[in-house]
């Protein structure tokens, strides 16, 4: 059975995650409870925060980048496909 600080902590990181889902923040559970304990532990929240928006921009930047590689790609292969025949 959990010990009562145990069950806190839970019932505040689920709060934390609701709040995060309303915020549309777009962290799952596991990256939430990453940050809260980096801010736990002296990292400032607020230079914490502007390294999280840079990392999603630069993920949102490579996913961009990887489907129009993609895309090339297929297009270079149907290209391929039609010299063929």
């Amino acid at each position: 059975m959990d010990s009562l600080p145990v069950r806190e902590a839970q019932q505040t990181m689920d709060v934390l995650f609701e709040l995060s889902q309303l915020l549309n923040t777009g962290l799952d559970k596991a990256t939430l409870s990453i940050l809260v304990s980096l801010c736990e532990n002296g990292v400032n929240p607020e230079a914490l925060a502007m390294v999280v928006k840079e990392l999603k921009r630069e993920s949102a930047l490579f996913a961009a980048k990887k489907r129009t590689l993609e895309r090339n790609e297929k297009e270079e292969l149907t290209e391929a496909e039609a010299r063929d025949l």
